[in-house]
């Protein structure tokens, strides 16, 4: 690795576990960065699942308080979430290079719009269903939706995840937050699990990257209340987008 790699991936991981910490959308940080420093695409993903895993674990820790009060609630949506993952992270491994390059632009177009119109997409959907109690089919099954899309590919996943709880009935943003980064650290586990058994990891790169992602993320959480929400997003849609029109040039 030379230096402006190390530089670039580090740098790109700790902004990537600070924004997963936060509201998510830190694999437009991470996984970019990998692709650039010539790290194969289906490996770039698999290794940026399990750098930001512990990441997702700091941040999990700094919100304990919150997630003492739902203990049975999580049970289920924990489960979902493990088989949920393993399904994602089986399907990536089944995917060839070439194929998974081309739905990258795809992916990160996908991910961008649902985070830029995910509250008007929450409200609608509650707005229709009357809302969903938090242990219903309903909310499980959109979170199993989510758990298979976050071990097949990050990107988006923490955001999904905030407006599937939305949907459910949650409504305070820090009680989300917690939620979402204990279950985002239970699909990240599953699939690292995945990942390292099929050899599947650039592990020099992981290393480094999960060293800078844990400072992230638990600083993430730490100051998330401080942060400014509507800045944050903003900054995270146009990120996403300019991403999204690199790599569908690139692709295509």
């Amino acid at each position: 690795m030379e230096l402006w790699q190390i530089a670039l991936v580090a740098i790109a991981a700790f902004f990537a576990g600070a924004m997963n910490s936060v509201a998510g959308g830190g694999t437009f940080f991470s996984f970019p960065a990998l692709l650039a420093v010539g790290v194969p695409p289906v490996v770039a993903n698999a290794s940026n699942s399990v750098a930001l895993w512990p990441a997702s674990l700091s941040g999990a820790w700094a919100y304990r308080e919150e997630l003492a009060r739902y203990k049975r609630y999580l049970i289920p949506l924990g489960i979902t979430s493990l088989l949920g993952g393993a399904a994602g992270g089986l399907l990536l491994l089944n995917i060839q290079d070439a194929t998974f390059s081309k739905l990258i632009p795809w992916l990160l177009l996908f991910a961008t719009l649902l985070f830029a119109f995910s509250a008007k997409i929450s409200a609608w959907l509650r707005g229709a269903q009357g809302g969903q109690p938090r242990n219903s089919a309903v909310a499980l099954a959109g979170h199993a939706v989510v758990s298979v899309y976050g071990g097949f590919f990050g990107a988006g996943m923490g955001i999904l995840m905030l407006a599937s709880l939305a949907i459910a009935g949650h409504d305070d943003v820090h009680e989300i937050n917690a939620i979402k980064n204990l279950l985002s650290a239970v699909i990240y586990s599953v699939t690292v699990l995945t990942f390292i058994i099929a050899g599947a990891v650039d592990w020099p790169y992981t290393v480094l990257m999960a060293a800078t992602a844990i400072l992230g993320g638990y600083l993430g959480a730490r100051f998330a209340r401080r942060i400014p929400a509507p800045w944050l997003r903003r900054f995270i849609i146009v990120v996403g987008f300019v991403l999204t029109g690199i790599y569908f040039f690139k692709m295509y």
